[in-house]
């Protein structure tokens, strides 16, 4: 697989140099940078890159949120701004462009990784999508990296036991009871994983079918712990585990 070939639009020299050394330490190929709407337009033709960073800071007419609209228009790539300012100006022109994502100057190899792979990520879900093809993740299939730290780590979903939500974050339960706290909601993880073999059962919670023990008349074991099950969830989790409730002979 090609590494990802990175443009980048900055006319802070200081902040271009930071962002070419981090994009060639991370093991992305990169663009020769350009500092105005003409040069942009040149190495879109010429050099063909796959995601483009651009600052929001630069002088003149076209500075990078004029760039990112006029770009829209001519190519459909990731776009994600380095900006150097938060202000509300600055901040309600950029949605007008829906960029993928938005970094804040200074950064640091692991948000620019992040942002990046996300970015490239997100955009290539959504453009198939509306083509309608099947998305097709080589790493979709067995594991996930997790943030913890300054570092990336292997998941696989086969270990994870249950996962439980909290506003907009999920805790995810693991075999070896260790515990790993991710930004998500039970839904987008889910579909993230296109995993069938989780399950909802509760508001708040989704199991691991090939993990449940028991199933008792409002909760569920798995692995040793007792997770409840939500009365409309109820009747799904018995069809999926093929179990068939017994009704009451009535007759007196």
């Amino acid at each position: 697989m090609k590494p990802l070939k990175i443009g980048i639009v900055e006319e802070d020299a200081v902040v271009a140099k930071a962002v070419l050394e981090a994009i060639e330490e991370l093991g992305y190929v990169y663009c020769t940078p350009a500092d105005s709407y003409t040069g942009t337009i040149e190495m879109l033709y010429r050099e063909k890159p796959d995601l483009l960073l651009l600052g929001t800071s630069l002088t003149g007419k076209q500075d990078g949120v004029c760039i990112a609209l006029k770009v829209s228009k001519i190519c459909k790539i990731p776009l994600i701004f380095l900006a150097s300012q938060s202000n509300a100006e600055t901040i309600n022109r950029v949605i007008r462009v829906k960029p993928h994502a938005y970094m804040g100057i200074p950064f640091n190899k692991e948000e620019l990784f992040a942002a990046i792979e996300i970015a490239f990520s997100n955009f290539t879900n959504s453009h198939n999508k509306a083509k309608n093809k099947k998305i097709s993740l080589w790493h979709a299939q067995h594991f996930m990296f997790v943030k913890e730290g300054d570092a990336y780590h292997k998941l696989f979903f086969k270990d994870i036991v249950y996962l439980e939500s909290d506003c907009n974050y999920v805790t995810i339960h693991l075999q070896s009871q260790k515990k790993v706290l991710i930004r998500s909601t039970l839904k987008d993880f889910t579909e993230q994983s296109k995993q069938k073999i989780f399950m909802r059962v509760h508001r708040s919670y989704s199991v691991n079918i090939n993990k449940i023990e028991a199933v008792f008349p409002s909760t569920i074991t798995v692995k040793g712990n007792k997770i409840p099950v939500g009365k409309s969830y109820k009747e799904d989790l018995y069809s999926v585990l093929g179990i068939r409730k017994i009704k009451k002979d009535r007759r007196s």
